[in-house]
C-alpha cells in the first residue's frame, strides 16, 4: 500500500460541532485506506433517536484496515463520555480493539498521525 500524500495544513484545523469533526474524520480515514462506520443519529417525536438493536453506547466511529481495528467515541470539547460509552470502549479494548477518545478541540494532527 502507499502512503497518501500529506494533506494540506488548512485541512488540520478543528471545525466547530462534532458533526464537522465526525465527517473530517472518515474523510481522513477513507484518505488512509480505512473502511469506516458511523451511525447517525435522527430526530423524531420522542427527540434524537439512533435506529440501532442492542446495547447503549456503542462508539462514534468503527473502522478496519487490514489487521488493525478501532472504535472512536467523538465529543465537543466539554462533552461528557457516558458511562455506557465507557463501558462499549473498555469492553472492546479488552478484546484487542484499539480504543480513542477524541475531542473537536484536540489537535487534529495527532489525530492524522494516529490513523496514518
Amino acid at each position: 500500500m502507499t502512503t497518501p500524500e500529506p494533506m494540506p495544513a488548512a485541512y488540520y484545523a478543528l471545525t466547530a460541532t462534532e458533526a464537522e469533526f465526525t465527517t473530517q474524520l472518515l474523510e481522513a480515514l477513507a484518505l488512509f485506506g480505512w473502511r469506516a462506520v458511523h451511525f447517525r443519529p435522527a430526530r423524531t417525536n420522542h427527540g434524537w433517536r439512533t435506529p440501532l438493536q442492542g446495547d447503549k453506547g456503542w462508539p462514534d466511529i468503527f473502522a478496519v484496515r487490514g489487521p488493525r481495528a478501532l472504535a472512536a467515541e467523538l465529543k465537543s470539547g466539554k462533552g461528557k463520555v457516558e458511562p455506557e460509552q465507557a463501558d462499549w470502549l473498555s469492553d472492546l479494548a479488552a478484546a484487542g480493539i484499539e480504543t480513542h477518545v477524541w475531542r473537536t478541540t484536540d489537535d487534529f494532527g495527532t489525530i492524522v498521525e494516529t490513523i496514518r
